[in-house]
């Protein structure tokens, strides 16, 4: 039943979507909802002041995997091709890790069973690759939270040359990439070997629109919280018009309380989620075994510094704070402290070699 011995832990590997360093109840912001990520803090450890490579998504998520700089793995923008047949890149798929040694191919080749629920973003999504031998992936990387495209290999071993059927999700994204994730840990049941899942939401990237999010939790914040909580200063002179719900970028004080609200809906839904996976090792005595990580690709300003938009949210990009730092949280009773919150200078480059 997944490794229950204490010097082969399971791992639990979630990572979050543009989500701010700030945007956390358990991070100074009180009017946000996130009652599982607390769960974390408090029964681990949050770190401070922890850095992302890149404030752009995928050179963010190949230095997660690789532990290279983005100078080294070759990855240095936002990808916008290459990911499916119909999103080819000089006409054909891409991997862009190829011939790059991933953190989860290491575990693989130790005894690990690694498996992959969400957002990968680093080219061919149809192809299993980094030593995933579950794979279930958003096609694109981002786009409408309801009906995504997916795709889903067969669970038979970690040989590239297993094409992935691409189907469309029944069901609001966050809720259906912790489905998936569920349904892989209960398929785990029976096996003596270590599990590493990753759990990569595409939350809370935009879209930010009132139909993209669960309706009762967006209306409860649009009609019932005041963001005061949320840094808004006047827009940046630099600022690109390319964020946020439907183009706007928050100028107005109506337009600031839509995107936010579409913002904080997606975080609080997929905490829900990150509950349920908490649950879950709970329910099956796996908790205390099972390290759990939590972090986010990059960091996101949600009007601070008059930016709607992460590094890329102006020209020149921007490395404030609010871009570059993330959320980061670590779990696992009985072996990591707990109610710490960690000051130190840490980043997406200590993950690898730890």
């Amino acid at each position: 039943m997944a490794s229950t011995g204490p010097d082969r832990p399971n791992i639990l590997f979630i990572l979050s979507d543009d989500q701010g360093p700030w945007a956390m109840n358990c991070a100074g912001t009180p009017e946000l909802t996130t009652p599982n990520l607390d769960r974390l803090a408090a029964t681990g450890v949050r770190f401070e002041n922890f850095f992302c490579a890149s404030p752009v998504c995928s050179p963010a998520r190949a230095t997660i995997l690789t532990g290279q700089m983005p100078s080294q793995h070759g990855v240095q923008d936002f990808i916008r091709a290459g990911n499916s047949p119909t999103l080819p890149g000089d006409g054909k798929r891409i991997q862009y890790l190829e011939g790059r040694t991933t953190y989860t191919e290491i575990l693989a080749a130790n005894g690990y069973d690694c498996g992959l629920s969400g957002k990968w973003h680093l080219g061919d999504s149809a192809t299993p690759q980094a030593g995933f031998s579950f794979w279930n992936v958003h096609a694109t990387g981002s786009g409408d939270y309801y009906r995504a495209p997916m795709f889903r290999a067969p669970a038979s071993g970690i040989s590239s040359d297993r094409e992935a059927e691409q189907y469309t999700a029944d069901g609001y994204v966050s809720d259906v990439i912790t489905d998936n994730a569920l349904g892989y840990l209960e398929s785990r049941l029976g096996s003596e070997k270590p599990f590493s899942l990753n759990v990569h939401y595409t939350a809370p990237h935009a879209p930010w629109g009132r139909d993209q999010h669960p309706r009762d939790l967006y209306d409860d914040y649009f009609e019932n919280c005041a963001f005061d909580s949320v840094r808004w200063d006047p827009i940046h002179p630099n600022h690109l018009a390319k964020e946020g719900s439907s183009g706007s970028v928050g100028a107005t004080g109506e337009e600031r309380r839509a995107i936010l609200s579409g913002y904080f809906a997606a975080i609080t839904a997929m905490d829900a989620n990150i509950g349920r996976l908490i649950d879950w090792l709970e329910e099956h005595g796996l908790r205390e075994n099972t390290l759990i990580v939590f972090t986010a690709d990059n960091g996101m300003n949600m009007g601070h510094h008059g930016i709607w938009g992460k590094g890329n949210g102006t020209y020149p990009p921007n490395m404030f704070d609010t871009a570059v730092k993330v959320p980061t949280l670590m779990s696992r009773p009985g072996h990591v402290p707990q109610g710490v919150v960690n000051t130190d200078l840490l980043s997406h480059y200590d993950l690898m070699p730890t």
